[in-house]
């Protein structure tokens, strides 16, 4: 480790020379990184939604229904005309009209009611459209383009749609307004003008690099896309500055280069120990069956070794390449007082502990009573997106669509299953061979196309309407009802999709997922504070402290009356878990340090006086990611994510700042018995 650490300060400039090569080229590969917009996809493969998709694209050509696209009025041979159009469209796999379920030569006054209004009503017609994946963006902006303002588009790719136009660009918007405020937090805290722009240079380094190097990855879901860049570079900030802190120390009495090793001898447990735990954190995810915490968790953990190593080989070489630059821009550094804060927050120890027990004992209950949500979340109101689906619904009213394939071969069964189908509440309309061309005419008599929308070699496929939410116990319901009616007529061999139906499966698929996790990131973060302070009291002390924090978070977000997205539930158990608890690791190694010497009290009153500042600014740049994503993100799972990060960091700051010191000046006795004796304790 030595030699390594001698070479990297030797040939400082070509170390510094390889990183700018490797960020170029990474820069470039990240461009090239396509992200995944469908949560449907993450679902594992034993998943029946997962299953159904696989055999509906090996069965047939065409997508599944996934918009909606209203044209306001017009007459139906003017619709017609709109629907061909939109049929050329590129990325446009299918559309269905009226013409395609009922014959337009007859009196619209003769047709069935419901079925005449599903696709034409007060002069507007509506039609479903299938458009391919991977496209949504360009088609639903090329139709768009094609009706005009007398048009709108809404439904699942719709919500792709603007998901993948947004994101990059509010991602980007996220950087613009994060870093100033960073870089104002850093120069007020450090005594350097350039030394804020270094760590923001060491770090903004491995987001690069991590974010290139997800070409190996193939694709990463719009969530990692989101916020995993902000989230890297907020937690790895830390370990800049432990190391140029040091630096810092030593360079009063050391040269350069010899501060500088042993700014790295001194700080490289302290990062590694930062690192470790909150990528153990970060790997919790991994073992999710829904495998976008596997896509967010391997890239967290990517990015924060990357980070680790660019703190470590990186931030020295630079460092020293700037070394005149730096005693050139020297400024005092302000030092608040903290002295009679800390006495007072350990003088109301019990009090303290009392109020904060008071307040996790109804958090823990009261988080799990938390309603959720499985899909992307509402659209802004105020966006096209939102103001094309407010004006279909309140012409149409809602559709979703649910696609159930059957075996093929038995019509009078089919049938049957379609007349069921059409009786169960909720469902608006059901489209098939049966209902739209009818039982009694062979698929033989009809051209090709209007088969294949209905048949394949094995199967034969029915589209369900209803005038649900995409989710939520009514849409769930009718999954139920819709998957229990087709197995009495087809046992197992009947198959679900939909988007409702996905984001049942998700449902199912995380809740198993929850618990399984959230154990698994406290035992192995555990396992570190154990390790690390050989003690059997004091894992259980800095874990409730941090969980302590994470439930009232989650507390929070139930008494706020709003559905909380359980992806963001899920990730924050685990996040703000891995990524807040290098506080409590902090403050209690400082507190051991000093309780050597002072006594309990004392100790944790000099603990908190020197942990208070860089917890505090490690707190603030964190929550500030989080709130800044939270601000900007106009997608609902993404946003609020970002807002329980915000939230989750600053109540986990307070929590080690006020509950902890209390905690462990009231239990030494306990701490110092269930403690092996470290080599350096006296």
């Amino acid at each position: 480790m030595n030699k390594i650490s001698d070479s990297v300060l030797k040939y400082k400039k070509t170390v510094v020379l390889f990183f700018l090569i490797l960020i170029a080229g990474c820069a470039v590969l990240a461009v090239f990184v396509p992200a995944n917009y469908k949560l449907a996809s993450y679902l594992p493969a034993d998943a029946e939604s997962t299953k159904a998709l696989e055999t509906m694209s090996k069965e047939f050509a065409g997508e599944l229904p996934n918009a909606r696209v209203a044209v306001f009025d017009v007459s139906l041979t003017e619709a017609l005309e709109y629907k061909n159009e939109i049929k050329k469209t590129e990325g446009v796999e299918s559309i269905t009209w009226l013409d395609d379920v009922a014959d337009l030569t007859v009196p619209l006054e003769t047709m069935d009611k419901a079925t005449l209004e599903t696709y034409y009503k007060d002069n507007a017609a509506l039609f479903s459209v299938a458009i391919k994946e991977g496209t949504e963006a360009k088609t639903v902006s090329r139709i768009r383009e094609l009706v005009s303002d007398k048009g709108a588009v809404s439904g699942e790719a719709a919500v792709n749609a603007n998901t993948q136009e947004m994101s990059v660009g509010e991602s980007i918007k996220a950087f613009a307004c994060l870093l100033p405020l960073i870089l104002i937090i850093l120069i007020i805290s450090t005594s350097s003008w350039i030394e804020p722009f270094l760590f923001l240079i060491a770090i903004g380094a491995a987001v690069v690099i991590n974010m290139g190097t997800n070409i190996f990855l193939g694709e990463i879901s719009f969530i990692t896309q989101s916020i995993s860049p902000i989230l890297q570079l907020a937690v790895s900030l830390d370990y800049a500055i432990f190391l140029l802190r040091a630096f810092s120390e030593y360079r009063q009495t050391h040269e350069p280069a010899e501060a500088m090793r042993l700014a790295r001898k001194r700080s490289f447990p302290a990062v590694a120990a930062s690192a470790l735990t909150t990528l153990l954190g970060f790997l919790a995810l991994c073992f999710m069956r829904f495998e976008i915490g596997s896509d967010l968790g391997i890239n967290l953990v990517k990015g924060v070794l990357i980070s680790f190593i660019s703190v470590m080989v990186f931030l020295p070489a630079l460092t020293l390449c700037c070394i005149k630059l730096l005693d050139k821009t020297k400024h005092k550094e302000i030092k608040p007082k903290l002295n009679n804060i800390s006495k007072f927050i350990v003088k109301l120890r019990i009090p303290i502990i009392i109020i904060v027990l008071a307040l996790i004992i109804p958090a823990f209950i009261f988080q799990g009573k938390n309603s959720f949500t499985y899909g992307m979340g509402a659209l802004d109101p105020n966006s096209r997106a939102g103001r094309d689906e407010a004006k279909i619904i309140e012409t149409f009213g809602r559709s979703v669509p649910t696609v159930v394939l059957v075996p093929k071969g038995d019509t009078g069964r089919e049938n049957e299953l379609c007349e069921k189908f059409s009786q169960l509440e909720n469902v608006t309309s059901v489209v098939s061979y049966t209902t739209a061309v009818g039982a009694e005419i062979p698929p033989d008599f009809l051209d090709t196309e209007t088969v294949e929308n209905f048949y394949s070699e094995n199967y034969s496929r029915i589209i369900l309407y209803a005038d649900t939410e995409t989710e939520g116990e009514e849409a769930f319901t009718l999954v139920e009802n819709i998957r229990t009616t087709a197995a009495e007529y087809y046992g197992d061999n009947a198959l679900t999709l939909g988007e409702s139906v996905s984001l049942y499966d998700i449902k199912d698929v995380v809740n198993a997922d929850s618990t399984f996790i959230n154990i698994l990131a406290i035992v192995l973060i555990g396992l570190v504070v154990l390790i690390t302070f050989k003690s059997i009291s004091l894992p259980i002390i800095l874990l409730l402290t941090i969980e302590g924090a994470v439930w009232i978070n989650l507390a929070i977000t139930y008494f706020s009356g709003s559905a909380l997205c359980y992806i963001g539930f899920l990730v924050i158990s685990t996040v703000q878990l891995g990524a807040t608890v290098d506080y409590a690791i902090l403050f209690t190694d400082n507190y051991l340090r000093y309780r050597k010497e002072l006594k309990p009290k004392e100790a944790a009153a000099k603990t908190l006086t020197h942990s208070m500042p860089a917890i505090l600014i490690s707190a603030a740049i964190l929550s500030l990611a989080g709130f800044i994503v939270g601000l900007i993100s106009s997608n609902d799972v993404v946003s609020q994510l970002g807002y329980l990060l915000g939230s989750g960091a600053l109540l986990s700051a307070v929590s080690v700042l006020l509950f902890l010191p209390s905690i462990s000046s009231v239990t030494d006795k306990i701490i110092r018995f269930t403690s092996l004796k470290r080599r350096d304790d006296k």
